[in-house]
Formats: structure tokens, sequence, C-alpha cells
């Protein structure tokens, strides 16, 4: 085995490991875990900051710097990662997406090794609002310029305050209930369908059988190294740009 599979089988004893066929790479599932992790420490270093005695919220700001930079990276990751992470192969065509809509609603839907095109749908909308508010929170402005963005500069006093808004109500008002019913919708699928959507992020494979997506998925050999270059690019694209415009990384020392 490669280091993108995760030994299902060798923790199954009596289970082959042509019983399985692999669909998410080794990238793609540290990505998504990591992810959740750096969502739920912005949520904890913004609620909790003054018990964290963190009164200008240099952790909540450096936490959004790493998930832009990781939703950048997974961008990159849809264009030149493996076929099974890449949105041409799972974002969903508007016939597609309702065909499916309709099979689910008669019983019949196929299944797919990677995505379907509602879970499909779902993971589009919450990295496009991941990423929306990240970028955001560059150039909002809390209390005072001590808690503020590194790209607070480039707005007006009300478009700060603008920028502020749109990132505390997407965050509260949208995303959170996007996860909810993303969690609740794999939940279902394990426990009534099941469909082993969690632990498929968890080992990279599913029990081989017949999917309407098989064809077009696959994992590549070099994943990890091709990632490692493309989260370099990503952290430069990130802090360089940054950097570059002048943005006041000094207000937001760690220590």
């Amino acid at each position: 085995m490669s280091e993108t599979d995760a030994s299902d089988a060798t923790a199954r004893p009596g289970v082959r490991d042509s019983d399985f066929v692999r669909v998410w790479d080794a990238p793609t599932r540290i990505f998504h875990w990591l992810l959740v992790i750096l969502v739920v420490l912005a949520w904890a270093t913004y609620e909790y900051s003054e018990a964290l005695r963190d009164p200008v919220l240099k952790w909540h700001r450096w936490t959004g710097l790493l998930i832009l930079t990781l939703l950048v990276w997974r961008l990159l990751w849809g264009l030149f990662g493996s076929p099974s992470a890449r949105f041409s192969n799972f974002i969903p065509a508007p016939n597609e997406l309702a065909s499916y809509a309709s099979s689910v609603r008669q019983g019949r839907e196929p299944k797919y090794l990677g995505h379907n095109p509602l879970g499909a749908l779902m993971i589009v909308a919450l990295l496009v609002l991941l990423l929306t508010q990240a970028t955001l929170g560059l150039f909002t402005v809390e209390h005072n310029d001590l808690t503020a963005g590194p790209l607070y500069l480039f707005l007006s006093e009300e478009g700060r305050k603008t920028a502020t808004s749109w990132h505390r109500y997407l965050f509260e008002e949208v995303t959170l209930w996007l996860i909810g019913i993303h969690i609740l919708a794999n939940l279902a699928y394990a426990l009534w369908r099941r469909e082993p959507l969690i632990w498929a992020m968890f080992t990279g494979r599913k029990p081989a059988g017949d999917y309407a997506d098989a064809h077009t998925l696959g994992v590549i050999s070099n994943s990890m190294l091709r990632a490692g270059i493309l989260l370099a690019i990503s952290a430069v694209i990130v802090f360089g740009g940054i950097w570059a415009l002048g943005g006041k990384f000094l207000q937001m020392r760690l220590w």
C-alpha cells in the first residue's frame, strides 16, 4: 500500500484489501480534518478570548490566516490534485443535480464513490463561505487598531464596519447552519443508507461496489509531495500577498 492508503483491511480481520476501493487521498483527508479543527479554534479563540487572556485576538487572527492558506491550497488541489479532489470531477451540472434530486425523491438514487451531486453542492457552498469569511477577516476591526485584520487600512471606517458585520453574520447565520446540515446528512447516510461517508474520510476507502462516478476518480501516487509544494505556494500567496500589500503583521505577534 502507498502512503495514501488507510489500511482499513488491516483493522478488520478477514477483510481483504481488494474488498475496498480508494477514493480520498491523504492530503484531502488531512485538509478536511485540519479545516474542522481550525474552524473550531477560530470560534473558540474569539468567543473565549478573555479567558485566554488574548484581548487583541491575535490567536483568532492567526487561526484565520491559517484557514485562508488552507482554503487557497484546496483551490489549487481542486485543479492539480487527485481526480477525486478535482472540481471538474465532482461539481455537478444543473441537469445532473436535478436528475439526482429527482432520484432521491423516488428512492432510487445511484451510489457515488466521491461526492454525490447534492453533497458536492454543499462542499462548494462551505468552501465559498469560509473563503469569503476568511477574506473579510483581513479587513475587520473589532475594538481598535490593535484588533484589526492585516489589511484593514485598505478600507474606510465604514467599509471596515461592513466587513466586520458580514464576517460575523456569515459564520453565525449561514456557515454554522450549513455545517450542521452537512453533519446531519452524513450521519443520515451512515445510519440509514449504510454508506460509510465519515469513515471514508478517515481511511480514504469505501467498500468495492458499483459507483456512478468510479470511472472518473482515482488517487495519484505522489500526492503528499505535490500537496507539500502546493501548500508552500499557498503560503506565499497569502502571507506574501499580505506583506506585499503592506499588511500590518507587526500587530499580530504571537507572543
